[in-house]
């Protein structure tokens, strides 16, 4: 399972546009693989997103793991340069600490903290909470960016990922 979240900045605003998970049935690497970089590829188609933040791979404990998840997010990235956007990757800690403020924080934390700043009434699953606290981390970056007149003033920034106020499967 995936998560995704897409969020519109415009100056210090955050406003929620969509978030959810990709969920795969399918238990051939390949079909696994075309079905994320597909979803993806329609998400962006719909939602035109100009920017894109994901999630570093951190180093798993299980080797075959790891694999997968490169592999997982090599589709994810794959869909999002095949589409023009401009992808930033963010550590897990760093995520957690622009979101929640302290780098080792629990899901449960990212989960309340992406409802607080959003203005969400009901909380995500914790993948799709994960995406959106990416896209809040990057947003943050871009502002600091924009003070330090390294980014694109004019630039709207959409980030990865639902339907407003609900969270839906793919």
């Amino acid at each position: 399972m995936m998560g995704y979240g897409i969020i519109a900045v415009s100056g210090n605003h955050m406003q929620f546009v969509d978030a959810g998970t990709v969920h795969n049935t399918s238990s051939h690497m390949p079909d696994r693989l075309k079905r994320i970089f597909e979803c993806l590829d329609s998400l962006i188609k719909h939602h035109h997103p100009t920017e894109a933040a994901v999630e570093q791979v951190f180093m798993a404990v299980n080797p075959d793991s790891a694999l997968k998840l490169g592999q997982a997010r090599g589709a994810a990235i794959a869909a999002l340069v095949t589409n023009n956007l401009t992808v930033a990757e963010y550590s897990a800690r760093q995520i957690k600490q622009s979101v929640v403020g302290f780098g080792a924080a629990s899901k449960e934390q990212v989960q309340q903290m992406v409802c607080r700043i959003l203005g969400l009434a009901i909380v995500p699953a914790a993948d799709a909470a994960d995406a959106l606290a990416a896209a809040i981390c990057h947003a943050h970056t871009h502002s600091t960016l924009l003070k330090l007149g390294a980014a694109d003033p004019n630039k709207l920034l959409v980030l990865q990922g639902m339907r407003k106020g609900r969270t839906r499967r793919r």
